[in-house]
């Protein structure tokens, strides 16, 4: 038997029950994992909140790291013992996860665990998002908004090893020290960010915004951007963003924005091993610092979620099971 988190309807925090499952068992191709550590991200609420339509009953979660307890048929590659994170399996609010072989990436024995457990999602997030998505180079400027969150401060670092100038937005004092440490060369507030923005870049604007807030920040992200500058906006903290007439982004200057998604950038093995090997490496180096802002018994994985859309904390959140 094993347990795991699961709800029966969508809704708040509350339809989060922690009860026994059956021990999954791995299909064709697949492992399962027992996991150290499971990562609590935003789509995890969106989707209990019935913003993603799932399947009833739902169990949330999609990352985590631990160790493989059973293999399917036709796996090859792993084997029973062996240390893994995943960023892309179903119902990871457990404690045995099932996980395509394919997708689970091996991680070091001198890693630790929570660390590998908090980096794969908002990892690989920043890091399509700074080396695919938009490519930054020496003498480009990027705002980033939520500097201190978990996607935020990994993006401010990648942002740094590729050469760009990074302004980011915080809330609190707090939050404004970890952005700094994090590397960022200004770190303002959210009131009139667009236009400290501007003033930051003589009036000219930044060449790309990289947007995980969403409703509340996008029309002055949109102003915050120069000529044939682009939008990235790649999560909804503060909801989904209201249609909007395509015409602005004509009488903006020809601005470009896009919607990402980590699917779309995880199209192969190979991509996601380059992905994944580079900020492992990075890690390893200590050139890139996971922060890790809270820990959470698997069974308060409600509370772990209403912190989160709180937006009260820093860093990466982990449910242990």
């Amino acid at each position: 038997m094993a347990h795991a988190i699961a709800m029966d309807e969508p809704g708040g925090p509350e339809v989060l029950r922690y009860r026994d499952i059956p021990t999954p068992i791995p299909g064709h191709a697949e492992v399962l994992v027992r996991p150290h550590a499971i990562g609590v991200n935003f789509i995890d609420i969106y989707r209990r909140q019935g913003v993603y339509p799932v399947s009833l009953p739902h169990i949330p979660g999609m990352e985590g790291a631990g160790e493989v307890v059973a293999r399917g048929e036709g796996v090859t590659g792993l084997s029973i013992g062996d240390r893994v994170a995943f960023c892309d399996a179903a119902s990871a609010y457990a404690t045995d996860v099932v996980v395509a072989a394919e997708t689970a990436m091996p991680v070091p024995e001198n890693m630790d665990i929570d660390i590998a457990g908090a980096l794969p999602l908002q990892g690989i997030t920043a890091h399509y998002l700074v080396n695919s998505t938009f490519p930054l180079e020496p003498g480009h400027t990027a705002l980033i908004h939520a500097g201190a969150g978990g996607v935020g401060l990994l993006l401010i670092q990648l942002a740094k090893m590729r050469g760009a100038r990074v302004i980011t937005t915080v809330s609190t004092p707090e939050k404004e020290a970890l952005a700094r440490v994090a590397g960022a060369d200004h770190v303002i507030g959210y009131d009139n960010f667009d236009v400290v923005a501007r003033d930051l870049t003589d009036g000219i604007g930044v060449d790309v915004v990289f947007d995980g807030v969403g409703k509340a920040t996008f029309d002055r992200s949109l102003n915050s951007l120069r000529s044939r500058g682009m939008l990235v906006l790649f999560g909804a903290a503060s909801g989904p963003v209201d249609p909007f007439d395509l015409q602005r982004l004509n009488s903006g200057g020809s601005l470009f924005i896009t919607r990402p998604s980590m699917g779309h950038y995880l199209q192969t093995p190979e991509e996601r091993a380059w992905r994944w090997n580079e900020l492992v490496e990075a890690v390893q180096s200590g050139r890139l610092d996971v922060r890790i802002g809270g820990r959470y018994p698997l069974a308060e994985a409600a509370r772990a979620q209403e912190d989160l859309a709180a937006r009260k904390t820093t860093g990466k959140l982990l449910l242990k099971p």
